[in-house]
């Protein structure tokens, strides 16, 4: 009996390590493979362990410690599956726990050489029973904690994997489901019982699991190596005929007829040698047929091999040159060739080129009486020595240019009759050997003019998408000048603008300024008595010389923000009054266009540090705007408000509004919405402009909302603490605020 188990262990060990091995060198650098070759290693080990630790007739030394190795070999099999289960389901990363597992399993393995775990053994009933010591629990504690762990893993893969490796793992998992608990039981619980009687049946079920491996392998492709397996299981079929058809029959008939008298062991070596020296023979063949390939054969090339490293050519290399060089050498080393050439024909950027092993010059009339002749002839390769008499005129040329061969390069779908010229040809030179090209090489050469049209378009496709970038790269760069030089003459005409608004504002502020001054001595009677309606005329001019003066000054400080003379004077401004100062003076022209205008001046308010010159202008803009650009009967509220940390001031209408799409414009210079030119053409687009910059440059915020049609919000926002009197003798720029400026009492807006 025993040798019968031997042999069915043997036979699943063979077939476990081979396949371990062979899928091990199928990609030694892949942890999957590693894990499987350690799995298949410690499964074959433990079955010939397992066998030789309950064979009853060995001593009582031996099978005390194989009975110790034994355990630990069935624990190294749990770890190494469980290994490989969890490197299969991509989960080996997260699992850290696995590495504890893993250092507990090997301490008990460790307590397993000592006799605390198997003290002894003993023989009861023909069967090799185990005497258990005090730390038994301590191997089989890790031992049950790697089961468990093992059998959750592979319900979860079920779960949560899918497609092929969801197959590979299911297949996996129903063998082990059927197996893991046998041998536990056969090998763990019962012998803890005192039955040993399926402990030595236990490694046959382990049959099972190669087989559903195998299936894995092959029919669901696990590791990628069904067709390594198939090569190799046709290859021992073949050994296998041939040893049972021809060499064992030689082998008995030696025996009968020549009365050898050889025994069995001493036939089976003489099979065994028979059968090696038979595919010994094969490879000597082998280097008998490259020896005289070299010295009859010459010629003679592998056309498969000749293919294949031409494919390699093809697909490694898109630059014309480059492929078409390496295309040549490959044709040159296999068919024997003096040299090998391309001649690719011109194109809309390039001259005919010729390119390959060797530099020839072609006359250019011969070149264009081989491109006219060689359409005509009815076939896309044309041999030298083959030639018709009736291209006696061709043979010519071809002999005069040392040309032994010609082939077109015409895509495989186009007729040789059609007169098609291609994309250029293939020109062989001679053959070393002096022999003439044979069919094979004419069938080569066609097989490889097909597959290097291909090559060739897409080469010169790519050709043509680099000259274009290098075009639009010029043009871009000629276009990119244009606009430099186009962009420096528009700054020098801004300049000049900007030195036309500054030097024309200087020139009319001063008129100005006297047209101010007597239109308000006139208004107060110094020049007699003004009644009514002349008070109202003046009264208009005078706000009308204002509305300029301010047009001026906006002017001159759009010039001073580009040339960096913007300056902020800081001095302690009533903002409350000042408010209530421009509401008076815009109260008439309210009044005009039957508009409330209402303010409620804060009976308390704090006095603060501002530039109060600029900051008047803004209040009159926001005010003056909301004026205009509300229609008769609507109202306007200013309010001023002292908050916690803030001082805000708002000015809220009804009027028309800003679109929405236009919003974003609305602070940018000279910018004024469709609307609000149509409301007010007159409108020069500087005010909302320059009061964003005169707010930023105090440190300050704009207040801005907006509802086409409802109304706006226009205001600013001051932090208290920025603008406390203390700040007074360090003032702030608008890009840098709280920086130290450059003056004293000054702040440069750059």
């Amino acid at each position: 009996m025993f040798s019968a188990i031997l042999g069915v262990v043997s036979l699943i060990c063979i077939a476990l390590i081979v396949l371990g091995v062979s899928i091990y060198l199928r990609n030694t650098h892949a942890a999957l493979n590693k894990l499987f070759f350690a799995f298949s290693i410690c499964v074959a080990t433990w079955m010939v362990v397992n066998y030789l630790s309950s064979v009853p007739s060995a001593s009582h030394y031996f099978l005390l410690w194989t009975n110790r190795l034994l355990l630990i070999v069935g624990g190294a099999v749990i770890i190494s599956l469980l290994a490989f289960l969890l490197q299969l389901a991509s989960w080996f990363s997260r699992m850290r726990w696995f590495v504890y597992l893993f250092l507990a399993s090997v301490l008990s393995w460790t307590v397993c050489l000592t006799p605390y775990v198997v003290s002894d053994i003993r023989i009861q009933g023909g069967q090799v029973v185990n005497v258990f010591g005090p730390l038994t629990w301590l191997y089989f504690g890790p031992l049950f904690l790697a089961v468990l762990a093992t059998a959750l893993v592979l319900i979860q893969a079920n779960r949560r994997l899918s497609g092929p490796l969801k197959i590979q793992v299911r297949t996996i998992s129903e063998s082990l489901f059927i197996v893991i608990p046998i041998v536990i039981i056969g090998n763990a619980v019962l012998p803890l019982r005192g039955y040993y009687a399926l402990a030595s049946y236990t490694p046959l079920t382990l049959s099972l699991v190669v087989a559903a491996m195998a299936y894995a392998i092959i029919r669901h492709r696990l590791f990628d190596v069904r067709f390594f397996v198939v090569r190799a299981l046709a290859y021992l079929t073949t050994v296998l005929i041939m040893t049972f058809v021809f060499i064992t029959p030689y082998v008995l008939l030696l025996n009968h007829f020549f009365h050898a008298h050889l025994n069995n062991a001493a036939m089976a070596l003489g099979i065994l040698l028979s059968v090696g020296l038979l595919y010994l023979l094969q490879y000597l063949r082998k280097y008998f047929d490259r020896f005289t390939s070299k010295v009859f054969f010459r010629d003679a090339y592998d056309p498969q091999q000749f293919l294949d490293k031409l494919n390699r050519a093809l697909v490694s290399n898109i630059e014309l040159e480059k492929l078409l060089n390496t295309c040549a050498q490959i044709i040159v080393e296999n068919l024997k060739s003096d040299y090998c050439l391309f001649g690719i024909k011109e194109t809309d950027f390039k001259n005919i080129r010729i390119i390959g092993t060797v530099k020839r010059n072609f006359s250019m009339s011969d070149v264009a009486a081989a491109r006219q002749m060689s359409t005509h002839l009815g076939t896309n390769v044309v041999i030298t020595d083959f030639l018709p008499p009736e291209a006696d005129k061709f043979h010519s040329l071809l002999i005069r240019n040392d040309v032994a061969a010609l082939v077109r390069l015409v895509p495989e779908f186009a007729s040789t009759k059609d007169g098609l010229e291609g994309l250029g040809y293939i020109i062989l030179g001679q053959k070393r050997s002096g022999n003439m090209y044979n069919s094979q090489d004419v069938r080569m050469l066609g097989i490889i003019a097909n597959e290097l049209v291909i090559a060739i378009q897409n080469a010169l496709r790519f050709e043509e998408i680099e000259r274009f970038n290098v075009t639009l790269q010029e043009e871009i760069a000629r276009a990119t000048g244009k606009l430099r030089r186009a962009n420096k003459r528009l700054e020098e005409l801004d300049n000049t603008k900007d030195d036309f608004i500054s030097m024309a504002s200087h020139q009319l502020r001063t008129p100005l300024t006297s047209v101010k001054g007597y239109l308000s001595m006139v208004i107060e009677g110094d020049a007699g008595k003004v009644n009514s309606t002349q008070a109202k005329m003046l009264g208009q001019a005078f706000s009308s010389a204002q509305r300029m003066v301010f047009l001026i000054t906006d002017l001159l400080n759009v010039s001073r923000l580009k040339t960096g003379k913007f300056v902020i004077e800081p001095v302690p401004v009533d903002l409350s009054k000042m408010v209530q100062e421009e509401v008076e003076q815009l109260a008439e022209a309210a009044n005009g266009k039957q508009l409330t205008l209402g303010y409620e001046k804060p009976a308390k308010f704090p006095e603060l540090t501002l530039d109060a010159t600029k900051i008047r202008q803004v209040v009159m803009n926001f005010i003056d705007n909301a004026i205009y650009y509300t229609p008769a009967g609507g109202h306007i509220r200013i309010e001023l408000e002292d908050k916690l940390h803030t001082v805000e001031l708002r000015v809220i209408d009804d009027g028309i509004g800003v679109p929405k799409a236009e919003q974003h414009h609305l602070f940018t210079k000279f910018y004024r919405a469709a609307n609000a030119r149509q409301t007010r053409p007159d409108g020069t687009g500087l005010g909302l402009f320059m009061a964003q910059k005169v707010i930023v440059a105090q440190g300050g915020s704009i207040i801005f909302s907006s509802k086409e049609g409802q109304g706006s919000t226009f205001g600013f926002v001051f932090s208290k603490s920025r603008l406390k009197p203390a700040d007074l003798a360090a003032p702030r720029s608008d890009n840098a605020p709280g920086t130290k400026a450059p003056a004293p009492n000054t702040s440069v807006v750059h």
